[in-house]
C-alpha cells in the first residue's frame, strides 16, 4: 500500500534535507515524496531536488510561480495526492525508519478511521530530545493508548477541545476524506485541529497508537512560537473555537459545544506567555495575551 508524503516547504534547508533524507529512508519502501516549494528563496533548491529524482522516481519537485503562505501551499499538497493514505508532513520534522510501516498497519487493523496519529518523539532544533510544558500538557491530556485504539464521535471532539494533543504533522490521514474535506480557508494556526473536527463531525474516526514512528520539532524559530509570543495565534484560536462551538451545538454535541467555548487549555497556554511578552516589551501581545486569558465564554477575538 502505498503512502503519499506531501511536503509543503519553505524554511531552514538544511532541516527539510535532514526531513527528505528521512523519508527515504523508510524500511518500507512503499511510497512518494512530493515537495511543494512555496518559493523559499535558496537558488540551491531546484538542483537538489533535480538530482534526487534522478535517482528516486518517487520524489516530485514543484516550485509555485508565487507564494501561496502555509495554508495555500498545504491546500495546494492535496492535489498531489495518488494513494490511499496521505501524510502532510513538517518541513523540519524526521520520520523514523518504521512510521511507514507503523501506519500502514494502524490502516490495515482499523481500515475505516480516516485519522491516524501515531506515537511522536519531541526534539528541539538541534535534535536533541525535548519535552516543554506544551509536550508534558500534550501527553497529560492525550488518550491512554496501549497499542492502538479507535476514538469517534463527539467524545473524541471533547478530548480535543480540552486541549489539541495531536501533532498534525506525524497525521496519516486517509486520501479521500482528507481531499474531499480539505483546510479550511483562512487558519494558518488551528487548520490541522479544524480539519480533524471536520471529519470528525461527519463521522470519521482516529487510530491512536503508541508506536513512536515519528519526530516532532519543537523549536524557538517556528511560525507558531512568534505567532503564540505575538498572541496573534490566540485571536485565531479563540474565533475557532466560538465558531465550532456553534457546530456542535447544531449537532446536538452540547459537552463539545461548552469545551469548545471555555477552550481552557488555550487560555492557560496564553497565561505562560504572558510574562515573557512582558519581558521582551511586546506591548501589543501582552494585551492579545491577556485579552485571551479573560475572555469570557464565547466571546470574540476583536
Amino acid at each position: 500500500m502505498t503512502v503519499d508524503v506531501l511536503l509543503p516547504y519553505y524554511g531552514d534547508v538544511a532541516m527539510m534535507k535532514q526531513a527528505v533524507e528521512s523519508v527515504l529512508g523508510q524500511r518500507n519502501p512503499d511510497w512518494t515524496l512530493t515537495v511543494i516549494d512555496d518559493g523559499y528563496p535558496d537558488p540551491g533548491i531546484p538542483g537538489y531536488f533535480a538530482e534526487l529524482a534522478a535517482r528516486d522516481s518517487r520524489v516530485s519537485y514543484h516550485r509555485n510561480e508565487q507564494n501561496l503562505g502555509a495554508n495555500g501551499n498545504y491546500r495546494k499538497a492535496l492535489t498531489f495526492v495518488r494513494h490511499e493514505l496521505a501524510v502532510v508532513m513538517g518541513a523540519d520534522d524526521v520520520m523514523l525508519p518504521n512510521y511507514i510501516d507503523t501506519v500502514v498497519a494502524a490502516h490495515q487493523a482499523f481500515p475505516t478511521a480516516q485519522i491516524i496519529q501515531p506515537g511522536v518523539q519531541i526534539i528541539d532544533e538541534n535534535n536533541a530530545p525535548g519535552s516543554g510544558l506544551v509536550d508534558r500538557t500534550k501527553r497529560l491530556l492525550a488518550p491512554r493508548v496501549h497499542g492502538m485504539r479507535l476514538l469517534s464521535g463527539e467524545n473524541l471532539a471533547v478530548s480535543l477541545m480540552r486541549g489539541n494533543w495531536m501533532y498534525f504533522p506525524s497525521v496519516c490521514w486517509k486520501s479521500d476524506a482528507l481531499v474531499a474535506t480539505s483546510f479550511r480557508e483562512g487558519l494558518d494556526v488551528v487548520q490541522d485541529l479544524a480539519l480533524a473536527l471536520d471529519l470528525i463531525k461527519a463521522g470519521g474516526g482516529m487510530v491512536v497508537g503508541d508506536t513512536v514512528c515519528f519526530q516532532y520539532r519543537r523549536h524557538r524559530a517556528s511560525d507558531s512560537s512568534w505567532r503564540a509570543l505575538e498572541g496573534t495565534r490566540f485571536n485565531e484560536e479563540r474565533r475557532f473555537f466560538n465558531g465550532m462551538a456553534e457546530e456542535f451545538e447544531g449537532l446536538g454535541w452540547h459537552r463539545a459545544a461548552r469545551t469548545a467555548r471555555l477552550h481552557l487549555s488555550s487560555r492557560l497556554n496564553a497565561a505562560t506567555l504572558l510574562p515573557k511578552a512582558w519581558r521582551n516589551k511586546q506591548t501589543q501581545g501582552v494585551r492579545n495575551l491577556r485579552r485571551h486569558v479573560l475572555a469570557r465564554p464565547g466571546d470574540s477575538a476583536q
